[in-house]
């Protein structure tokens, strides 16, 4: 096995708030980072379209270009950080540097989530290292320990709440801060959501991410549209209210699941016991939950945003390269054998469900509604009239379980009853 001394060199594609996040570490660590590896690693290149606006961001010895091109030729750079985001650009600049037997670190979750594992075989194919801790769960460590940690698992379950900004907002709004979007006005002030917070709540985000941990937890090809995907823009805080006083938070989660040899995949608000452990988890943290059939349940949990907590990750990656590439043993992480495993529909989804509706206050409404779901295979596990207005009273049924297509029929036939005004809610029950 070859070993060398040398430096290695980092070179840094985006200098946005992950891009200087990374960059702080390198720099403010250097240090303990060459104490860990054997030998400094250094930035050496930092590539950014605002390259004019961002001099004086870099340190001496630390190249500041506009061209990305520059970063993927230079011969002082082994490892490249792409830290850009999205599929266009940030692929080709992938590709480039894999091809050209560079190293790769990224953030990525939508590219990931959407060509992950035709990546991992290129980097395999040029003996390169290819990294993404930061792509799910921010600080929180769950690549590696897919990859590495728990390989010995047959993993049976993932379940977490994976994006700050919406478990942010849903914070505020059970501890009274407002409606959504008032909430999300807020978040935006402190920094928490973007200007664009569309992938945010409406769940693309945490999709792309369960769709990498999905995918490499059953070593299975999972596409970012086989996963059923809602968001928390349809939330209203007497849902979350009402959930509150039957002993349950509400979180945005994503869940998937081995089923009879098929894959359960789903993002949506969710009905969490209080007394389960990811129902207290607040703010901008994120917590995911691995159960596999040797180790049992596991739960990471930590930041899951901010340009430091992803940096830490880059960096955590950038050290394993550097270690590899001084120990002569890269491209030891092969790629997996990613199967084609079928996705359960959504119609198939077998859940508890809340669900509110209001209704005329008039005898006879229950025995009505109650008919309807019976005739669907809809079991009641709990019924609960809130006070009547004028005439109008609010009702939350508990299910037990049951397949999601039951449930749609059934409210489609109750919402056209004389006596019910709205099927107002219906949200997911994960015990």
């Amino acid at each position: 096995m070859s070993h060398t001394d040398a430096p290695v060199g980092v070179g840094i594609i985006g200098f946005g708030t992950v891009g200087q996040g990374t960059y702080t570490i390198l720099r403010d660590n250097a240090p303990t980072i060459a104490r860990q590896v054997g030998v400094p690693v250094e930035p050496r290149m930092v590539a950014d379209i605002r390259a004019a606006e961002l001099a004086g961001r870099v340190g001496p010895g630390v190249q500041l270009v506009s061209d990305a091109r520059q970063v993927l030729e230079s011969p002082d750079v082994q490892i490249v950080c792409e830290l850009i985001g999205g599929v266009g650009v940030a692929a080709e600049i992938v590709r480039q540097a894999l091809t050209a037997g560079k190293h790769v670190v990224t953030a990525n979750k939508e590219l990931l989530a959407r060509q992950g594992p035709e990546l991992l075989r290129l980097a395999e194919e040029n003996g390169c290292d290819f990294y993404f801790e930061a792509s799910v769960g921010g600080g929180i460590p769950i690549i590696s320990p897919l990859r590495v940690g728990l390989a010995g698992n047959r993993v049976e379950r993932i379940l977490g709440i994976v994006n700050g900004t919406t478990n942010y907002i849903l914070t505020a709004m059970a501890s009274g801060g407002g409606d959504l979007p008032s909430v999300l006005r807020e978040a935006q002030e402190l920094g928490y959501a973007e200007a664009d917070p569309t992938n945010d709540v409406e769940g693309f985000d945490a999709r792309y991410k369960l769709t990498i941990l999905a995918s490499l937890g059953f070593q299975a090809r999972v596409q970012v549209e086989q996963i059923l995907c809602e968001g928390i823009t349809r939330l209203v805080p007497q849902d979350i209210e009402y959930a509150r006083e039957l002993g349950y938070g509400v979180k945005l989660l994503a869940i998937a699941r081995r089923i009879d040899g098929r894959i359960e995949a789903r993002v949506h608000p969710t009905l969490v016991p209080f007394s389960h452990p990811i129902a207290s988890v607040a703010g901008v943290n994120n917590a995911i939950y691995v159960t596999g059939n040797a180790v049992g349940d596991t739960m990471f949990f930590g930041p899951g945003a901010g340009g430091l907590a992803a940096g830490s990750a880059v960096v955590g990656d950038i050290i394993e390269i550097a270690r590899n590439i001084r120990a002569g043993s890269c491209g030891r992480l092969r790629c997996p054998e990613f199967r084609d495993l079928p996705v359960l529909p959504a119609d198939d989804i077998t859940a508890r469900y809340y669900v509110r509706m209001r209704v005329k206050d008039a005898p006879g409404v229950l025995a009505a509604i109650a008919s309807e779901f019976g005739a669907e295979g809809v079991s009641i596990a709990a019924v609960i009239q809130k006070d009547s207005h004028e005439g109008v009273a609010e009702i939350i049924f508990l299910t037990h379980g049951v397949r999601e297509k039951s449930l749609r029929d059934a409210l489609e036939k109750i919402e056209r009853l004389p006596v019910v005004e709205q099927v107002c809610a219906f949200i997911r029950v994960e015990e």
